[in-house]
């Protein structure tokens, strides 16, 4: 099992904005062999930044791999601009494989 996650710094008060943006965003994902399942994770906040989380499962990490090449990635990041005045920073991505 692999999960991918890309961390987002959002602009303190954007929050409803960032959540917006992803529960009207076509993903695509179940077209995808080897998804499992995704949830965005809302972190801590400070007077910075309030973190949110988009966290993916993947059967493997090759099946991750074929996503980001594949026609539906294509789809899914075509209209995926960052909205300005949202984020503060481009995404961090971090990958893991299931230990055991």
């Amino acid at each position: 099992m692999f999960i991918a996650m890309n961390r987002f710094k959002i602009i303190p008060g954007k929050e409803n904005d960032f959540i917006e943006i992803w529960k009207n965003r076509d993903t695509y994902l179940d077209e995808v062999p080897g998804f499992k399942s995704f949830d965005l994770l809302q972190g801590p906040s400070s007077e910075e930044s309030t973190i949110f989380i988009s966290h993916s499962t993947w059967e493997s990490e090759e099946a991750f791999q074929q996503w980001t090449k594949s026609e539906a990635f294509r789809k899914a990041h075509a209209n995926a601009k960052p909205a300005k005045g949202i984020y503060l920073g481009p995404p961090q991505f971090e990958g893991y494989n299931k230990a055991f």
